[in-house]
């Protein structure tokens, strides 16, 4: 995993729980701590700080990745406003994900592994999205969905459909705007 997902998750620590937080976590997990937003390090990495976060939060893992993404997002539209910008609502931002962002990320952050996603147009108007990924980071791509909507000043809701985590072949949310 790339060390820009580290060092979004330690901005976020930092600004939810203060500098001391991020140094506890990275000690309690047994980690590395030492992420440059460049270079390669280990997907166990982020599973530890995770876990540990979550016993210490009395969270789930699935709710600290949530948060987490949804505190990412305004991260990364300061650094990489470009990739935000020609978008009026999250759902054109989220269906630019596969063909403008994830080749910019290959760009900047060479090796990066990122995770592909299929769009289907649903019912009702609802975004039909599949995320397939070893790393099974869906709850993750759930709080990026979330923090593009915050940015854009959309509401959705997300349901999962799908999930690898209870063995299904693949992850499935289904997103509805209501604005």
């Amino acid at each position: 995993m790339k060390g820009i997902v580290f060092n979004l998750l330690e901005e976020v620590v930092t600004a939810d729980l203060g500098a001391d937080a991020w140094f506890e976590l990275v000690e309690a997990s047994a980690v590395s701590g030492v992420y440059t937003s460049v270079g390669s390090y280990p997907d166990e990495d982020l599973y530890k700080l995770v876990e540990v976060a979550s016993q210490g939060l009395g969270l789930s893992p699935d709710e600290i990745l949530r948060d987490f993404g949804r505190k990412a997002m305004p991260l990364l539209a300061a650094r990489y406003g470009a990739l935000f910008s020609g978008h009026e609502h999250s759902r054109s931002f989220i269906l630019s994900v596969n063909d403008i962002i994830h080749p910019e990320v290959r760009k900047l952050y060479s090796g990066a592994a990122c995770p592909h996603f299929h769009f289907q147009q649903g019912a009702n108007g609802r975004l039909m999205v599949g995320y397939r990924s070893p790393r099974n980071l869906c709850q993750l791509a759930h709080g990026f969905v979330h923090g593009a909507a915050d940015h854009f000043g959309n509401e959705v809701e997300i349901t999962h459909d799908l999930c690898m985590k209870d063995g299904d072949p693949i992850c499935r949310m289904a997103l509805e705007w209501s604005r």
